[in-house]
C-alpha cells in the first residue's frame, strides 16, 4: 500500500508539473521555485508527466503543405476524407502522428449526440489509435468488430481494438466470436450461419464509419509476421497478384478482391464495392504505398489517414 500511495504521489507531482509547463508556459526555473525543488527534479517531473503519458497533445494547426498532399489524394482518387500528417525524418514508419489524427476523428465522432455504429479493424495502427482516447462515456453509440477476434492459437488477439475502446467508452461493443481465419471454406460457411454471428456482421454492414488498417503482402506481411497465415499461404496469394490486405481480405493492384487463397477462409466482414459508409485506412510507410493505391483504385477505402512520404509516394507512384 505503501508503495501505491507513493507513486501516487509521484504521478501527482509531475501531472502538476506538466501543467505549469505545457500548459501554464512555466519554465523549469520558474516550475522549480513554485513547488520547491530543485531544477534537476523540475526537469525529471516534466519529463516523467510526458513518458506516462499524463499530458497529451494534439496539433491543431493545419501544416499547408500537408493540406495540400491531401486535397491532391482526394482529388485523385475521389475521397470523401483524407488527412496528411507531418513524417518522422528519423522514423519513416512512426504510426504516432496517423494514430493521432484517427484518434481525433473517433473522439469527435463519440462525443456527438448522433447515434453511431463505429466499425473498427485491427492491427497496431488501429490499436494505437484506441490507446489515445480519453475516458468518457458515451453510450449512445455502437462499436463493432470488423475482424475475428481470436488468434491461430485460439487466444484473445493481442490488436483486438473494439473491446480496448469500449473499456475506455462505455459504448456497447460487439466482438467478432470467431478466429480471423478458419480451417477450411466449409467451416466458415457453417460457422457464418450462426445467428449471433450473423447479427454482428449485419450491424457490422450498416456501420456509419469504418475505421480500418493496410496491410502489405511480401515477406514482411503483419498476416504472416503475427502468424495468422503460413508462409505457403503467403506466397500462394502472391502467385494470385495480391499485393496488399484490409481486414485480412487479400487484395490485387487494381484493388479487386483475390479469388481464393486465404480468402476463402477469412471471417472478416466483406468489403461493399464500392463503399457505402466512410470507410478511412490508416497506414504510413514505403512498403503500405502499393496496398493503399490498390485499395483506393478498387474503391475499397473512401477516406485516408497517412502522412507526408508516404502521400508523396502514392503520388508518384
Amino acid at each position: 500500500m505503501a508503495s501505491s500511495d507513493n507513486d501516487t504521489t509521484r504521478l501527482d507531482a509531475a501531472a502538476r508539473a506538466g501543467w505549469l509547463y505545457y500548459i501554464a508556459g512555466n519554465t523549469q526555473d520558474e516550475i522549480a521555485r513554485k513547488l520547491k525543488v530543485s531544477r534537476a527534479t523540475a526537469q525529471r517531473m516534466v519529463s516523467l508527466c510526458l513518458t506516462q503519458r499524463l499530458i497529451t497533445f494534439r496539433l491543431e494547426h493545419p501544416i499547408a503543405a500537408c493540406m495540400d498532399l491531401a486535397a491532391q489524394l482526394q482529388d485523385r482518387f475521389g475521397m470523401r476524407y483524407c488527412e496528411v500528417v507531418p513524417s518522422d525524418p528519423a522514423d519513416p514508419t512512426l504510426v504516432t502522428g496517423v494514430a493521432e489524427r484517427a484518434a481525433g476523428l473517433l473522439e469527435s465522432t463519440l462525443r456527438s449526440e448522433t447515434p453511431s455504429i463505429i466499425g473498427i479493424g485491427t492491427g497496431r495502427a488501429m490499436r494505437a489509435a484506441v490507446e489515445r482516447i480519453p475516458p468518457m462515456q458515451t453510450r449512445n453509440h455502437q462499436l463493432v468488430s470488423l475482424v475475428g477476434n481470436i488468434s491461430p492459437d485460439g487466444s484473445a488477439s493481442p490488436f483486438d481494438a473494439v473491446a480496448r475502446l469500449a473499456d475506455l467508452t462505455g459504448a456497447q461493443h460487439y466482438p467478432m466470436p470467431l478466429p480471423v481465419f478458419l480451417s477450411s471454406a466449409q467451416e466458415r460457411q457453417t460457422l457464418l450461419g450462426i445467428e449471433a454471428v450473423r447479427r454482428i456482421r449485419d450491424l457490422a454492414g450498416h456501420a456509419d464509419l469504418r475505421l480500418v488498417g493496410v496491410g502489405q503482402l511480401d515477406q514482411t506481411a503483419p498476416l504472416h509476421v503475427d502468424g495468422f497465415i503460413s508462409r505457403t499461404e503467403l506466397l500462394e496469394l502472391i502467385r494470385l497478384g495480391a499485393v496488399g490486405e484490409v481486414i485480412g481480405w487479400a487484395l490485387n493492384a487494381e484493388g479487386e478482391v483475390i479469388e481464393g487463397g486465404s480468402n476463402q477462409r477469412l471471417t472478416s466482414i466483406p468489403h461493399p464495392v464500392p463503399a457505402t459508409s466512410l470507410t478511412i485506412g490508416v497506414a504510413v510507410g514505403e512498403v503500405k504505398v502499393v496496398p493503399i493505391k490498390a485499395a483506393l483504385k478498387g474503391r475499397i477505402l473512401n477516406g485516408l489517414i497517412t502522412d507526408e512520404r508516404t502521400a508523396k509516394a502514392i503520388l508518384a507512384h
